[in-house]
């Protein structure tokens, strides 16, 4: 393999040829990012979990680099509203789990579980974790010198700024670029892609294929006919309505996802502005209708600002790797925005793919367990996400009833609820399973406990001494001063803005 041709740019595209290009560079490969011209960038605020900020790590970007760029504010986990109508339940926040959390999760696991088994304890996650409190206080998670702990953290930004810088940052790797509308991939006699035909009569060939064309996935599904799992049947969403809103001077530092009548929407804080989005399923609303609502839920039903629809499908690719053809994004594969695992999957399936090549020796050697690796890793995600709306307690709406009582769910989701409710070690489950890799027991955990999966207080009974050993307002003295080291987050963005200048 001595050339590659990536066709689609946008963040995928681009995150994989940092990638490639950083990983292999003492390869000598030539890589070729090749884009059409007549494709637009939607660009709206996105979000990341931590992976992004080893990503930037790797190939060498510092924070200044980038993120006043890219419109980029600190994110350190997502706040729930309205998921759940248990009292005390109708919010909470998932945390992105750092270091000083070491000391206050086994106080968090030992209230949940015994909450689950009646006992008359406080089991609500967001108090128990130090991202909590910097999203409600305000703060940017970036510790001075003297914290001797490490924070993981993920990122808001500009989604067409961010693959533009991007761009750039390739081309210092030696990435070449390239704009062509390609209008046919041509195969060989043994079904790989021989090289790829354009509007203009050109030929683009390489030894190896990475396609980034979106929903269209030219290259995996279209010419090598690699067929795609639609799982609609568990995540009834396949529509979207976004638009811009004006920023916050003192931006929180997290991402707010509330539901609504037919989905839910989220809030994104960056620099110059909000993203604002409704992600809804059309079966159940039509998109004038769901836009109406999200104004109305925004505060903002006669303003002068243009939205804009989107649609998509979900599901997965069966195959992400197929002859001589690696698909990255949205051509492999899709499994809603809620927890922004996206950019996670793109780097995910690039890094393994790099391991794969590189321990078979740069044949295909370990394809299939590449493969398989990615499904399991699309299908954990899946299920993750489909369990936020299984055990959504709402019923106001007929979206909210067919999910809450949707029995097409996996054996595997099955299973992790069965043990929830039966009161067992959930952690065991996971690990039985192998899923523990995708997405950690701590994530499932606040899942469960945040919507409030415990009996009712008419069923629970008071503790003993043993049950009540966790000092809770100890833990918040303790996550409190921890938070003392830390800047407000416009203090922060302003230290960067200083920086890029």
């Amino acid at each position: 393999m001595n050339s590659i041709v990536i066709l689609g740019g946008g963040t995928a595209g681009w995150i994989a040829a940092n990638l490639l290009a950083e990983h292999w560079k003492d390869q000598d490969f030539d890589i070729t990012l090749v884009e059409s011209p007549n494709i637009g960038i939607i660009g709206v605020g996105e979000g990341s979990t931590p992976p992004l900020q080893e990503f930037m790590k790797v190939i060498g970007v510092q924070e200044a680099d980038w993120m006043e760029q890219c419109e980029a504010t600190y994110k350190v986990g997502i706040t729930f509203r309205n998921w759940a109508d248990r009292p005390g339940y109708e919010e909470y926040f998932h945390p992105f789990l750092c270091q000083p959390d070491e000391f206050t999760v086994p106080a968090f696991f030992h209230n949940s579980f015994l909450r689950r088994k009646g006992v008359d304890l406080n089991g609500h996650p967001s108090q128990f974790f130090l991202a909590w409190y910097l999203a409600q206080q305000r703060q940017a998670p970036v510790a001075p010198p003297n914290f001797p702990f490490e924070m993981h953290y993920g990122y808001h930004f500009n989604s067409g700024l961010l693959g533009r810088f991007l761009q750039g940052w390739a081309a210092r790797k030696g990435v070449k670029y390239r704009q062509a509308t390609v209008t046919d991939a041509v195969l060989d006699e043994m079904g790989n892609i021989d090289y790829l035909k354009t509007d203009s009569e050109e030929t683009i060939k390489a030894d190896f294929y990475v396609d980034s064309t979106g929903f269209r996935s030219q290259l995996l599904q279209q010419a090598l006919k690699v067929p795609f799992e639609n799982c609609s049947e568990v995540l009834f969403n396949d529509s979207a309505v976004v638009f811009p809103t004006d920023p916050d001077e003192n931006p929180e530092p997290q991402t707010v996802s509330t539901a609504l009548k037919n989905g839910w929407g989220w809030k994104i804080p960056l620099t110059s502005r909000f993203g604002n989005g409704y992600v809804f399923s059309s079966k159940y609303v039509d998109k004038d209708e769901a836009e109406r609502e999200f104004r109305e839920h925004l505060g903002v039903l006669d303003a002068d600002v243009e939205a804009r629809h989107l649609n998509f499908k979900v599901g997965r690719v069966r195959e992400h790797w197929v002859k001589n053809c690696l698909a990255v994004g949205l051509s492999q594969g899709f499994i809603e925005p809620l927890e922004a695992t996206a950019l996670d999957m793109v780097q995910e399936t690039v890094v393994r793919f790099i391991e794969a090549v590189n321990n078979g020796n740069f044949t295909d050697q370990y394809r299939d367990d590449f493969n398989n690796r990615i499904s399991k890793r699309f299908d954990a995600v899946r299920d993750y996400i489909v369990c936020h709306y299984r055990i959504s307690t709402r019923r106001d709406t007929q979206y909210w009833v067919d999910n809450g009582t949707n029995e097409k769910i996996s054996r595997s989701l099955r299973e992790i609820l069965t043990a929830w409710v039966g009161g067992k070690n959930i952690t065991d489950e996971l690990e039985r399973q192998n899923l523990d890799a995708y997405f950690p027991s701590l994530s499932w955990n606040c899942l469960l406990a945040g919507k409030g999966i415990y009996p009712g207080q008419e069923q629970v009974r008071p503790g003993n001494e043993m049950a009540n050993k966790y000092d809770l307002d100890g833990i918040a003295r303790y996550l409190k001063g921890c938070a003392l080291n830390f800047p407000p987050h416009r203090d922060q963005l302003r230290t960067l803005r200083q920086e890029a200048a």
